[in-house]
């Protein structure tokens, strides 16, 4: 059951390395139209900005194929080449129906594990070279797109219009309750198939017109990186010079929004630096949720001031997270050192 466990999740993370470029891409594009067009009332105007009007189309364009593109790597992971079609095409009528990155995480898994299952079919050796290019596409790509169309893309759907109305329904309490569980989820695997559960779900309510969600996100993005790449800045001699120097890439990797630059940390250490990285993650995402900081463009980190709602709030939520983060660790770090000084001395 536990390896069951684990295959599946190194086949969400194989989508998820995929899609990642797109939505990197897309975000970075659409933050960058929407930071040079000038604002109104009702949001950027591109009216008398058609190179900006073309970059944000770019973007967009780039960031629509994430569904696809996370769905058929996850088939591909699974079951190869021939599970490429069926994926992509579970992508992208999730999005058509509405049923989002949820939708699309369970398009991909279906198609991989029917094309495995269409594979051990026993056919005449003539039919044999034309399977996985002709035959087997066909079959699952239909099998797939008549689940998504007619009984598993409505109940999603649904699911992702009851959160979002939840979300809309959310006293200043609640939000709290909902920073903390997305700024948690954002910091655990830095990254991984609980991160991005967190992240598609800010970036599906940024086509709702809910903003929050994403600036909570964005602000708990950031936060592992910073955060550790400030401890081993406020207290150098608890770190090797290696660590040190993957300090100052940390703090890089956080200032464009990459949550991964925690990653070397959290391999060495996870038991000591995984609480601490959540707590920061935390801290910033309740702060950015009750301050109403909303994140126009589906990425985080300082780079995405320009888009953001209350950026000053923004600020004071990623500096409250990072210097909480720094604490944390430098705590930890500094306790376990002194731990084995002090057996040895009694």
């Amino acid at each position: 059951m536990i390896e069951s466990l684990k295959k599946i999740r190194q086949h969400l993370l194989t989508g998820v390395s995929y899609a990642i470029p797109f939505i990197a891409c897309g975000g970075i594009l659409i933050a960058a139209a929407i930071a040079f067009a000038p604002m109104t009332a009702t949001g950027p105007d591109f009216s008398g900005s058609p190179k900006l009007k073309l970059m944000l189309d770019v973007g967009s364009a780039a960031f629509s194929l994430m569904l696809s593109v996370l769905a058929g790597f996850i088939a591909y992971s699974i079951s190869g080449k021939p599970g490429l079609v069926p994926g992509f095409v579970g992508g992208f009528l999730s999005g058509e129906v509405k049923a989002g990155f949820l939708g699309a995480l369970l398009a991909g898994l279906l198609a991989g594990y029917l094309v495995e299952l269409i594979k051990k079919v026993p056919v005449s050796k003539y039919l044999r070279p034309i399977m996985p290019i002709l035959i087997i596409p066909v079959l699952a790509s239909t099998a797939i797109g008549i689940l998504m169309l007619t009984l598993l893309g409505s109940p999603i759907a649904h699911l992702m219009d009851s959160s979002t109305a939840m979300l809309r329904s959310m006293g200043t309490g609640n939000s709290v309750a909902l920073g903390m569980l997305l700024g948690a989820m954002i910091a655990f695997d830095m990254g991984g198939p609980i991160n991005k559960t967190a992240f598609f779900f800010g970036a599906a309510m940024i086509r709702e017109g809910d903003f929050r969600v994403m600036g909570a996100c964005a602000a708990a993005i950031c936060t592992p990186p910073l955060g550790l790449g400030l401890a081993t800045l406020l207290r150098r001699k608890l770190w090797s010079e290696e660590e040190r120097e993957a300090g100052l890439a940390s703090l890089a990797m956080g200032m464009i929004g990459i949550t991964e630059g925690a990653i070397p940390f959290a391999a060495a250490d996870p038991l000591r630096i995984i609480p601490c990285i959540v707590v920061g993650s935390m801290v910033a995402s309740v702060i950015a949720m009750v301050g109403r900081v909303g994140d126009h463009a589906p990425h985080g980190g300082p780079i995405v001031f320009p888009v953001v709602d209350h950026p000053l709030i923004y600020a004071i939520a990623i500096s409250a997270g990072s210097v909480v983060t720094a604490l944390c660790v430098s705590a930890v770090k500094t306790f376990a050192q002194s731990t084995p000084a002090t057996e040895e001395s009694q």
